[in-house]
């Protein structure tokens, strides 16, 4: 796992750049792509890189969850909030994304058409990801298996709670379940790619970073992938223990190496 600790500005861009650097060598891969504050940065980043001639039309996307039964018109489904965020801004095919569907009449069914949707696909090379604050990473609350597989969860009072900034700040108004790609569905995708910022999120960095790797704090299960790249700024770096070695190693960093 590298971490790499930057002023909040320029988090946006070192993401943006390995989303670059894939597409420039392959125009056809497959981007997973994740809803939150976290990843509006970089999704505004690569439409001022599309605007500059980076394209998207050979690109495939995989949306990370979906809330089950917003109606199809609603703002917060997030499959709207990727068309309005991203895909309708760049260049990618109609269809080229991809989501659970929160929708469906037999969930099940659809979460397992889903995971044999991003297999058909090849994978996901790159995955753009954020944390909730206890450490959830997509849709996989704390207890969340290691092994889970893209599945119905129900939402704990806290990811509600911090999701009610979207709904007006209605508690009552975020659904309660939701569709989303499980921790080994994730851990399947070729790299990672966590972004936070904030106070607020320093001590589930701190566990995801530093902490055992424990169904309790879900994201902890990226310290066992081979390309995890994990991208903070000083105010979610405050709890790491280790925090001036990552700087160190960042600035110490081969040219060639990339993220």
């Amino acid at each position: 796992m590298e971490v790499v600790i930057a002023p909040a500005g320029e988090l946006a861009r070192l993401a943006a750049d390995a989303v670059e650097g894939l597409l420039r060598g392959n125009p056809e891969a497959v981007l997973g792509l994740a809803t939150g504050s976290s990843p509006l940065a970089v999704y505004d980043e690569l439409v001022a890189r599309h605007k500059e001639g980076l394209s998207f039309a050979g690109v495939r996307a995989f949306m990370l969850d979906e809330y089950v039964g917003l109606p199809a018109d609603h703002p917060e489904r997030y499959r709207n909030v990727i068309e309005k965020e991203f895909a309708s801004r760049v260049d990618l095919a109609p269809g080229a994304v991809k989501g659970p569907d929160g929708l469906a009449d037999d969930l099940p069914a659809a979460c397992a058409a889903y995971e044999a949707s991003i297999a058909d696909a090849g994978g996901v090379d790159l995955q753009i990801l954020g944390i909730g604050t206890d450490g959830h990473i997509a849709f996989n609350e704390p207890g969340s298996s290691l092994a889970s597989r893209t599945r119905i969860k129900t939402l704990t009072k806290q990811t509600r709670e911090d999701n009610a900034r979207f709904f007006g700040g209605s508690v009552d108004d975020v659904p309660r379940h939701c569709l989303t790609q499980g921790l080994a569905t994730i851990m399947a995708a070729r790299h990672l790619v966590l972004l936070a910022s904030g106070r607020a999120k320093a001590e589930a960095v701190h566990q995801l970073v530093e902490g055992p790797v424990s169904a309790m704090w879900p994201a902890t299960v990226m310290q066992l992938h081979p390309h995890a790249t994990v991208l903070v700024d000083d105010a979610a770096a405050s709890r790491l223990q280790l925090a001036d070695y990552y700087r160190q190693t960042y600035a110490d960093k081969p040219g060639w190496q990339g993220l």
